[in-house]
């Protein structure tokens, strides 16, 4: 009796275990979005897995404009464009990357700002020096338990304006930091940073999880 006990218990136990980690790794991908595409030149990434690749360099915001007119399942869509650097702040500096967006891809990567604002269309348009910072990059150049909203730092050598703090994500499935990062408006970084008229990637959501292949389908026949 007490070896059926102990059997039973451990069945239950390694189940309550398997329950947790399957629970787990749901919630990290509804925090990456769970309804998330990502369509790159000739290729798309959904969820995080990569359905193509390429180097050619056609994606023009003419897609996004196509893609919001003809779709029908695609809620949110932003282009991305990004670069590796340093951030500089007086005798600091620390590598990360920029992402290069507009005001919709905070929601359709589920990122949202703790403090200060987010850019708006006017800065867009000016491409206006300006970005969001994450904290692990304030902990790299500045420290812990420091707000540097309104602070002047340099990426590489583009000076740009601390508007507004992203909130903590942590690490992501994958184990990425998901709070090394710097996000800026989409011209800023595609003329100031990289000197480039097209843009790497166009970033959607669809309206639900469930029509999540109906806006694969729109985006594969656009």
């Amino acid at each position: 009796m007490l070896g059926i006990i102990i059997g039973v218990a451990s069945v239950i136990t390694m189940l309550a275990i398997g329950q947790g980690s399957k629970k787990s790794i749901q919630d990290q991908v509804s925090n990456m979005g769970s309804n998330l595409l990502f369509i790159m030149p000739a290729g798309q990434f959904r969820g995080g897995v990569q359905l193509g690749n390429t180097s050619s360099k056609s994606l023009t915001l003419e897609d996004i404009d196509a893609l919001r007119s003809q779709s029908t399942a695609i809620s949110k869509i932003s282009p991305e464009v990004r670069s590796g650097g340093q951030v500089i702040y007086g005798h600091k500096n620390a590598p990360s990357t920029i992402y290069g967006t507009n005001t919709e891809y905070l929601d359709i990567k589920k990122v949202s700002v703790k403090s200060g604002r987010v850019f708006t269309d006017a800065e867009i348009r000016s491409a206006a020096k300006v970005c969001l910072i994450g904290k692990t990059v304030i902990k790299n150049v500045f420290g812990e338990n420091v707000d540097p909203t309104g602070y002047i730092i340099r990426y590489n050598s583009i000076p740009l304006k601390i508007i507004g703090i992203l909130a903590e994500k942590g690490q992501n499935t994958f184990g990425q930091d998901q709070d090394d990062l710097l996000i800026a408006p989409y011209t800023t970084v595609q003329k100031r940073i990289l000197a480039i008229s097209y843009i790497q990637g166009i970033y959607l959501s669809a309206v639900s999880e469930e029509k999540s292949p109906i806006a694969q389908a729109e985006t594969d026949g656009n």
